[in-house]
Formats: C-alpha cells, sequence, structure tokens
C-alpha cells in the first residue's frame, strides 16, 4: 500500500496544475483518516437505494463520492451501508451529505467524509444517477478520477499522483 499525505502530493504535482483540492467543508467519520482510490460517483437527493446497491458491487481501490445536494435534513448513510462498504472493498466515501450512526461507523475501519450527522434515515425511491460528473466543496468529480484524503483534506487528479 503506497503512503502519501495530500501535503506533499500538492508540492510535488503544484507545477503541473491537474490537480483539485476539495473546500474544507467535511467532517471524518470512520476509524481510518487515510485513503484513496478510483472514483465512482452517484448522484441522489435524500434517497439510499442507489447507494445501498453500488456498495452491494465488490470491487478493488475505488471510492464512492455522492452527491447528496448538500441536504441536511437525512442521513444518506449509515452504519449498515458503511460495514457493506467495508465488506465489498470500498476505500472510503465522501458524502456531500450526512451520514447516521456516527458512533457506530467510527469504530468501523473506513475512511468516511461527510458534512454532518443526521439521526433521520433517507427515502427508499430508488431515484439517482451513477458515473456521471458531480460537483461540489469546488471539485469536479468524474468515474475513475483519483481520489486521495487525509487529515489536511482531499485532493482529486484525473491521473494518479501517487
Amino acid at each position: 500500500m503506497t503512503t502519501f499525505t495530500t501535503a506533499r502530493l500538492c508540492d510535488a504535482h503544484s507545477s503541473e496544475n491537474h490537480f483539485q483540492v476539495a473546500e474544507p467543508l467535511f467532517k471524518f467519520y470512520g476509524a481510518t483518516q487515510v485513503f484513496s482510490g478510483q472514483v465512482t460517483t452517484l448522484k441522489v437527493f435524500e434517497d439510499d437505494v442507489l447507494i445501498s446497491n453500488t456498495l452491494a458491487e465488490k470491487v478493488a481501490g475505488r471510492v464512492l463520492v455522492i452527491d447528496g445536494g448538500g441536504s441536511h435534513r437525512c442521513a444518506l448513510v449509515d452504519n449498515e451501508l458503511a460495514t457493506l462498504a467495508l465488506d465489498n472493498g470500498w476505500q472510503g466515501l465522501v458524502i456531500y451529505g450526512c451520514v447516521r450512526d456516527s458512533a457506530l461507523i467510527d469504530q468501523l475501519p473506513l475512511g468516511i467524509r461527510a458534512l454532518h450527522t443526521q439521526p433521520l434515515k433517507s427515502h427508499q425511491k430508488g431515484l439517482g444517477d451513477r458515473d456521471q460528473l458531480v460537483t461540489f466543496a469546488g471539485v469536479n468529480f468524474k468515474k475513475d478520477y483519483f481520489l486521495y484524503a487525509d487529515a489536511d483534506g482531499i485532493i482529486v487528479s484525473a491521473t494518479r499522483l501517487s
């Protein structure tokens, strides 16, 4: 496993100017602060069906980026979905939305960034889009881009940086 820090990646690649740095909007959840992988994107609004279906897929070296519209009205990921992600090889989740069961999630060896917590669960309508461009926190997230997250922040690049 390659070790990295986002600060050193920024220093090493700043002259190339082909990466993006996310605005510092996110709180840390899960027991793993440092994670990286290729991006899979979802765009949903207060609905976790597509999230559940995606996390049920066996993957290697992937990070799920969820554009939840920034909603604070319900949680998109709970302990059950975080455990599913862990069991199926997901390296981490970046959620432009909320989580719940945070005390349980914090015990899992998984990296999660989300806006906040919210005890109310999401709807089950099955609406949303997968592998489309999603934009939040000043970053354009695209399928198969490379995401690196640590205590200093999140960076995203079209090419592998480490």
